[in-house]
């Protein structure tokens, strides 16, 4: 008895906290947490203009005037004084068919002519006599409307006659075929002693004041594309010696078998390419270059598509986002044409785990 009133004078004669109290090695909390470690590093891109390294599409050189030539009558071909590669100027002897067939029908043309003339010229004298002698009641009125329709169909086989003289003369003169325009032949389908048709393909004639490069995309890719945009033509031997082209237009319909559209890139005058040429293309051009990033440095925001752009001072750095505006995805990656300029540091891997503001580490290569 005596012991537990010892006990319990001395929780009194400490107090209550001290009675409540735990001892220091049991104490869970008022310590202070380790220091964090550093801003951990990220993967990212430098947006910039890839020039000749960047994906590019083959072309090839055209004119944009080009046409196939062909005889419009049948005939063998004696004579095709020009060949492949061959410039040429307008109105000069392209192909020639022999004459002589054409001779001949032109020969009976002109005879039949004659005849008909007399024909005619019969059937308007027995007219004539025939409407005398009905004047004195000596001709019956039937004898003078036969006459009248005997003069009239003969007038009418003159006419077919004359007609048909025009039209071999005319088929003559198709017998040579020159150049409506100064140009290359381009494309040769016929040789010397061939018999060819009515409006066969015989030559192609390009024109080369308008030289142009034509490509294929898909219809992903021309998302942002519009009339006037820049473009940059190199031939594989001279990647440095790019010419700058102009999209004119794309086909309207997609091709049944590639499912791909063609655009038609306007040159210069003065580009060093001939017809024919393969080149490579890329959008883009050096007073406007073509800004693209990997297709997984795009994030979904609610006002749009943006990126986090990284921000170094220093030592320090942080990333934010920046709403950008970009082409749909092409073989992995997206052409960036608002928001961004070339030199921004762009995050391209983990851009889900990213808030605004948030301390970055060093520069990781991708």
């Amino acid at each position: 008895m005596r012991r537990a009133v010892l006990a319990l004078a001395l929780v009194l004669a400490c107090g209550p906290v001290a009675a409540l109290s735990l001892p220091d090695w049991l104490s869970f909390g008022g310590q202070a947490q380790e220091p964090a470690g550093p801003p951990r590093p990220v993967v990212t891109d430098i947006v910039a203009d890839r020039g000749p390294d960047a994906r590019w599409i083959p072309g090839v050189v055209v004119a944009r005037t080009q046409v196939q030539l062909g005889f419009q009558t049948l005939g063998r071909m004696v004579e095709r004084p020009v060949d492949l590669g061959d410039r040429v100027a307008a109105g000069d002897l392209l192909a020639r068919l022999s004459t002589d067939d054409l001779a001949a029908t032109t020969r009976a043309a002109r005879a039949a002519l004659d005849a008909a003339e007399v024909q005619d010229r019969t059937a308007q004298a027995t007219l004539e006599r025939t409407q005398a002698l009905a004047a004195r009641n000596v001709a019956p009125g039937a004898q003078l409307e036969q006459a009248r329709q005997a003069a009239s169909a003969a007038r009418a086989a003159v006419e077919q006659a004359r007609s048909e003289l025009l039209r071999a003369e005319d088929a003559e003169g198709f017998a040579r075929m020159t150049a409506p325009f100064a140009g290359v032949i381009s494309a040769v389908f016929e040789a010397p002693g061939a018999v060819v048709g009515a409006g066969a393909p015989v030559i192609q004639l390009s024109a080369q004041d308008s030289p142009e490069v034509v490509i294929d995309l898909p219809e992903q890719a021309l998302i942002g594309l519009e009339p006037g945009a820049g473009f940059t033509v190199w031939h594989r031997s001279d990647p440095q010696a790019g010419v700058t082209a102009r999209l004119d237009r794309i086909d309207p319909v997609a091709d049944s078998a590639t499912r791909t559209r063609r655009l038609y890139l306007t040159l210069p005058p003065e580009a060093p390419f001939r017809l024919g040429a393969l080149v490579r293309a890329r959008f883009g051009t050096a007073d406007a270059p073509s800004l693209s990033l990997p297709a997984e440095a795009l994030v979904a925001g609610d006002d749009g598509p943006f990126v986090w752009r990284v921000t170094r001072e220093g030592g320090a750095a942080r990333v934010d986002p920046a709403p950008v505006e970009a082409a749909a995805p092409f073989r992995g990656r997206v052409s960036i044409t608002r928001g961004l300029n070339a030199g921004d540091e762009v995050v391209i891997r983990g851009v889900k785990s990213l808030a605004p503001g948030q301390p970055v580490g060093r520069r990781l290569q991708p």
